[in-house]
């Protein structure tokens, strides 16, 4: 294994790895050294790049913390957590469909019965959310677990909002006998994803924004179905058409409708404008072992 040139490197790094156990392990390993050299060829890579290349990935690294992780923002910008998602989670059109699950889902968010207000207090517009959970052939699923998760008016999430302690806007929802579930809450906004880092220099340099759409996020169980993590969008956002995590699908835009206090659907609930979010989500069995 001398002498070495560019044109033999690759087949040399592929032959050491020939001993690999694992035969999946193998196959992505030899996949990911031939595309990187072909990479490293097609462009001609210097050595100045070669160490900038090196500079930003030590720094996105660096950056991650148990309640940051850089890598994964990366990954969502440059559109490979959606093609895994996509790739993993291929399922009929009239299905609801998956979207990325994001940085803020927790664990140890509480359990709610329908209806709570799980704002925490937070002001905003008041958001009455009424979903159900059905089958392909429209059969209600009941008992199914529903995670909700979603921004303030500011497009911060309860973990970002100063002072606030408690956990709000999230909770975990049981549907009924009819596969309904609903809560109150407060209406979401748009907001940029974290440019203070490698990433953010990376969508300047590329001319991209950093503002997501705003969205409520799902995440939904049930047995014998596969998982949904799922979020919607406001029909009316201006940044559907640039989400920078490349999520928005068009069957998850849906329309916030807003009403006067005294009209619509859940007048008298409010005294003050209010939006209404209603939204049906479709179920895939899970696939016979």
């Amino acid at each position: 294994m001398r002498d070495l040139t560019s044109d033999t490197i690759t087949e040399a790094v592929i032959s050491t790895m020939r001993d690999t156990k694992d035969s999946r392990l193998a196959k992505i390993l030899e996949s990911l050294v031939r595309h990187l050299h072909s990479f490293v060829s097609d462009v001609a890579l210097t050595e100045e790049e070669w160490a900038q290349g090196v500079d930003f990935l030590t720094r996105t690294g660096q950056m991650c913390t148990p309640t940051r992780q850089e890598f994964i923002l990366l990954s969502d910008v440059l559109g490979v957590t959606m093609l895994v998602d996509a790739l993993s989670n291929r399922r009929p059109a009239e299905t609801t469909q998956n979207s990325v699950l994001g940085p803020y889902f927790r664990e140890d968010r509480p359990q709610h019965d329908d209806a709570a207000d799980i704002s925490g207090g937070l002001p905003g517009t008041p958001l009455f959310f009424e979903g159900r959970v059905v089958n392909r052939a429209g059969a209600p699923v009941a008992d199914a677990a529903v995670d909700v998760w979603h921004s303030d008016a500011d497009g911060h999430y309860d973990m970002e909002v100063p002072g606030q302690v408690d956990p709000a806007m999230r909770a975990l929802f049981r549907t009924d006998e009819t596969g309904h579930f609903g809560f109150r809450s407060i209406r979401p906004s748009s907001y940029p994803i974290p440019g203070d880092g490698p990433v953010g220099e990376f969508m300047s340099a590329t001319g991209r924004s950093l503002m997501r759409p705003a969205h409520v996020h799902l995440l939904i169980e049930a047995p014998g179905f596969q998982r949904v993590t799922t979020m919607l969008f406001p029909s009316d956002d201006q940044y559907l058409d640039t989400d920078p995590v490349f999520g928005v699908k068009e069957s998850l835009v849906e329309s916030y409708d807003t009403y006067a206090a005294d009209a619509g659907p859940c007048r008298g609930l409010t005294d003050v404008p209010y939006t209404l979010l209603r939204h049906t989500f479709i179920l895939e069995p899970r696939p016979a072992d």
